[in-house]
């Protein structure tokens, strides 16, 4: 089974050896993304970040031949869990019926991140 990995410069590259996406047939995983434009930049404040973090996971998923309507898993990393009710809010702009199933938890990530986010997708179900 061949592998398809995913790159794409219209979100941020690998901080690491890692591949921003890949595919084994019919699975995609996307690694971890943050409101990090691809020039490297940080978006700033919580929702635009979280809306870039979801902006990059749909760029990663579609260098794999994946989008949205593919993803079953989602996990996202909050730094602080007042902003639980505006993850939703952003969340069910990109997110519709049937929904993924989603893990939230509470972390540290690097200064300035305030989220960050990765997903399996399955394709051509």
């Amino acid at each position: 089974m061949n592998d398809i990995i995913g790159h794409t410069d219209r979100a941020p590259q690998p901080a690491g050896p890692y591949s921003q996406s890949r595919r084994r047939g019919s699975v995609v995983a996307c690694a971890g993304q943050a409101g990090i434009r691809a020039d490297g930049s940080v978006v700033e404040g919580f929702i635009p970040q979280f809306r870039q973090t979801l902006e990059n996971l749909r760029e990663t998923l579609a260098a794999s031949g994946a989008d949205l309507t593919d993803v079953i898993q989602v996990r996202v990393f909050l730094t602080d869990p007042a902003q639980f009710a505006e993850m939703n809010e952003v969340y069910a702009e990109y997110f519709t019926d049937p929904l993924p199933v989603r893990t939230t938890v509470t972390v540290t990530l690097p200064t300035p991140l305030l989220v960050e986010a990765d997903l399996l997708a399955v394709v051509g179900d």
